[in-house]
């Protein structure tokens, strides 16, 4: 038998390295004979930059950057050769003529510098909250050689347009006293009276799997902002003034408003809209770039079996990206899935070869489901493959 081990991570618990390697010891001891192949996943969030680096052979590099809410943070980027990289990935990245096939690529996951994970709950205001970090990391892996970015904008804990972010690449964002405003926090904004200079950056792409637009009832603020600290009765404001502030970087890059309709605009608090209007980034899709990169039809092709899982799986983990996204590929391909979850909600029609195991006893409080959570996935893996 051939498993493929493919786990997303278990927020605030397991990353997926450490989901993966709890499967592949349960698996080893209840089945040795089994032939398994480990390969974690990521969707942008937490881990994009070490599982991309690390399957591509690159280099991991640590940056101290400011952090979301402006205290110095330790953050970790990748860099990996062009002509390292799976031919499928590189060419969704669909890159200029001029960047040389030796060029190197930055890989920076947003979440290691402006992320939501790095603030208590108390501590989690989008009015206050900044994405310069991710914009100083990009600067960092530019000065070592980057001449393309790959971002991965997943777990953010910033509503600011990526404002912050361009406040690192060259932007100014000047106030009426003829100062600078850093960082360009949304609490900021009514203060603005002008943008100056030009952004300095590399080719930057995006991985993401939203549609959001920035503004609207879909928008970053309306869909994204509550679960940053955004009371509904400020939403009415934030949408007005971020409306106000991306208008007024269109106007300074040059670009149509149009971009702020774009699906994906909204993604990250908007900085995929501040990117792609001050750097022209491009947005790719996100789970199937991640599996292109990580070489996932190859190794799906030669599994019997896959194994998957994250901390929660419900109908929306079948909308297209991590393990919702591989286990829907294995069906197809009629292969049998265990999905392994913290939670499971089943998704309302059934789905023959798909195999649903909730790790978590449902009398188990969270804080104690989160802290046992190795003991849980291996036990849980163990008793159901156990020929014993």
């Amino acid at each position: 038998m051939r498993a493929l081990v493919a786990f997303d991570k278990f927020k605030d618990s397991l990353t997926a390295p450490e989901a993966c390697a709890c499967a592949v010891e349960a698996l080893r001891t209840a089945e040795p004979s089994w032939h398994v192949t480990s390969c974690p996943l990521t969707d942008g969030g937490d881990g994009f930059a070490e599982i991309l680096t690390q399957a591509a052979g690159g280099e991991i590099h640590a940056a101290t950057v400011t952090g979301p809410r402006g205290a110095a943070v330790k953050a970790r980027f990748g860099l990996v050769p062009l002509n390292a990289i799976p031919a499928a990935a590189r060419e969704l990245l669909a890159l200029p003529e001029t960047i040389p096939a030796d060029a190197i690529v930055g890989l920076i996951e947003m979440a290691t510098a402006s992320g939501l994970a790095l603030l208590k709950p108390d501590e989690r205001d989008p009015w206050q909250t900044t994405s310069r970090g991710t914009g100083e990391l990009i600067a960092y892996a530019a000065k070592l050689g980057a001449q393309v970015i790959l971002l991965g904008v997943g777990g953010s804990a910033t509503n600011d347009l990526g404002l912050g972010a361009l406040s690192a690449l060259g932007l100014r964002f000047i106030g009426r006293d003829h100062h600078e405003i850093l960082p360009p926090t949304p609490a900021t904004w009514e203060s603005i009276n002008r943008i100056e200079g030009r952004v300095d950056a590399p080719v930057i792409r995006i991985a993401c799997d939203v549609a959001n637009p920035l503004l609207g009832p879909q928008g970053c603020s309306t869909i994204y902002g509550p679960q940053k600290g955004l009371a509904a009765a400020h939403l009415p404001r934030m949408e007005a003034l971020a409306g106000q502030l991306a208008a007024r970087l269109c106007e300074h890059a040059g670009q149509s408003t149009d971009l702020m309709r774009a699906p994906g605009a909204g993604a990250a608090g908007g900085i995929a809209f501040g990117l792609m209007t001050a750097t022209g980034a491009r947005l790719l899709p996100g789970a199937d770039f991640v599996a292109a990169w990580l070489d996932l039809d190859t190794k799906l092709a030669a599994a019997d079996l896959v194994i998957t899982g994250e901390g929660r799986f419900d109908e929306s983990s079948l909308s297209g990206k991590g393990p919702g996204a591989l286990a829907l590929r294995a069906l197809e391909s009629q292969k049998t899935v265990h999905v392994f979850a913290g939670q499971i909600a089943p998704p309302a029609k059934p789905m023959s070869n798909l195999h649903l195991h909730a790790i978590t006893p449902s009398d188990m409080p969270l804080t104690e489901a989160l802290r046992r959570a190795p003991h849980l996935l291996k036990t849980a893996i163990a008793n159901t493959f156990s020929t014993r």
